[in-house]
């Protein structure tokens, strides 16, 4: 005979006895008291109402169901969010998995400074206050042979802070075909207007002639500023002005000449195979004015935006206000430092940057994991899936080099049982989450991806999914 709701509420443990049960005295190695009571409330209110709609039974009430219910909450209200990952996506620069990762030299520096007091914005020689992008200055100018350097939190706030110090209430030409939006709905002409600039646009979205610019210029022009494309490229009937070009009518017209490079290229890639991104050695070399790049892109840093150029064109930024509202905290500093240093290596920066290692990863690496995972998941799985080695093309990501290829070899794990899309799921509940692939009712395992130490853990991750995949 079912037992009625009020018969089962009297079968709850009191706060008391739970507060004073094994499993959560466990709980206190991790959370305060004071939580930890409020779970417990919060848990057998919710017990309670589930008993009263018919949503639980009398295996509920048990004690250590309602200390597992407890676990739950803490788990669910206060647990860490941010988890690392495994990327077998074969995207490099990930947007939605952190974009770049860092070397373990790199993060070995963030911990020093973080767990220190450091000269962040002291002047050791002097004595007395220094400035923070001091740290950055003579190493951007030997690396890319700019001037002068200072950076903030990203590139979209590197935009932001030149246009309001060099155009603020003037006009800055752009070509239309450059008026970009990337992720996050990021625009040109948004970050134009908070900035206080005007936006004077000239030529088509397809072609534009140094005559555009020319005739746009008038006595209230601030600025010329040329935009990368970032994640999209126009083929076909088209014309740009090329960067020498719109710096030589600068020059002949007094007015600056800016650049958002965006991805911060600072290493030839054409040795492999992808030859249309430009360093911003070369920008610099242009005589641009300024030009503006991100560090967590294909520089491989932690998230920043740098901006380079003329003294005096970066002394403005640095006495702007805003510089102050979009600077770097002393960890991302240190990471971009450290990061940057890696580039001076006799090595090179390949060693110490994982974005350039993987980009630069022989394919005959690349095989020789993808085979040998290949054969630990036909052992492991025997019959439950089908497994192959197909061809795939990688991306860089983050969009840098949105039109160039990174082929390689890829694991196929074709499950018999389930849907590829149900073991997907699986293994994004994976310890760590691994984050795949799925295509023609297959799951894609791209290696290039996979950080060192990684392979080894991948089959038996794929394994486990499979095993909960089949239980669901």
């Amino acid at each position: 005979m079912a037992r009625s709701p009020q018969e089962l509420m009297r079968a709850i443990p009191s706060v008391d006895r739970v507060l004073s049960d094994k499993a959560i005295a466990r709980l206190r190695a991790r959370y305060s008291e004071d939580l930890i009571k409020r779970m417990v409330r919060l848990g057998l209110e919710k017990l309670r109402e589930e008993l009263r709609n018919g949503a639980a039974g009398k295996a509920d009430c048990a004690m250590k169901a309602v200390a597992e219910r407890v676990a739950r909450l803490l788990e669910e209200r206060v647990g860490p969010r941010l988890r690392t990952v495994i990327n077998a996506t074969g995207v490099i620069v990930h947007t939605n998995l952190g974009r770049s990762p860092l070397s373990k030299r790199v993060a070995d520096r963030i911990a020093e400074i973080a767990c220190s007091y450091s000269n962040l914005e002291y002047n050791l020689e002097e004595g007395r206050r220094g400035e923070r992008n001091a740290h950055l200055r003579k190493l951007m100018q030997e690396l890319t042979g700019s001037e002068d350097a200072i950076a903030v939190n990203n590139n979209a706030a590197a935009v932001l802070l030149a246009l309001s110090s060099l155009a603020q209430a003037r006009e800055v030409v752009v070509s239309r075909g450059e008026l970009i939006e990337i992720g996050g709905s990021f625009r040109i002409p948004d970050v134009m207007a908070r900035s206080g600039a005007i936006l004077r646009e000239v030529g088509t979205t397809n072609r534009t002639h140094p005559r555009d610019y020319i005739n746009a210029i008038n006595e209230n022009t601030a600025l010329i500023l040329k935009v990368h494309p970032s994640n999209y490229r126009i083929e076909g009937f088209t014309r740009e002005v090329e960067l020498e070009e719109l710096v030589a009518i600068g020059r002949d017209r007094g007015v600056p000449t800016m650049m958002d490079l965006g991805s911060g290229c600072l290493v030839d890639l054409s040795p492999f195979g992808l030859e249309r991104e430009t360093t911003v050695q070369r920008v610099i070399a242009a005589d641009v004015d300024v030009v503006s790049f991100s560090g967590d892109k294909l520089l491989g840093g932690p998230q920043a935006g740098i901006l380079a150029g003329r003294a005096e064109l970066i002394e403005k930024m640095r006495a702007n206000p805003l510089a102050r509202a979009l600077r770097m905290d002393k960890l991302t500093l240190a990471a971009l430092e450290a990061t940057l240093l890696e580039y001076t290596s006799p090595k090179g920066p390949v060693d110490g940057v994982p974005t350039l290692a993987m980009i630069m990863k022989p394919r005959e690496e690349l095989e020789a994991i993808a085979e040998t995972i290949a054969a630990e998941l036909e052992s492991a799985l025997k019959k439950r899936a089908d497994i192959s080695i197909v061809v795939g093309v990688g991306r860089v990501g983050g969009g840098a080099l949105p039109l160039e290829d990174l082929p390689g070899p890829r694991v196929s794990v074709q499950p018999r049982n389930v849907s590829a899309g149900r073991l997907e799921q699986a293994l994004r509940a994976g310890d760590p989450p691994m984050i795949v692939l799925v295509k023609d009712d297959a799951i894609l395992i791209d290696p290039r991806t996979l950080l060192p130490g990684q392979p080894d853990a991948v089959p038996a991750l794929v394994n486990a999914a499979v095993d909960r995949a089949e239980t669901i």
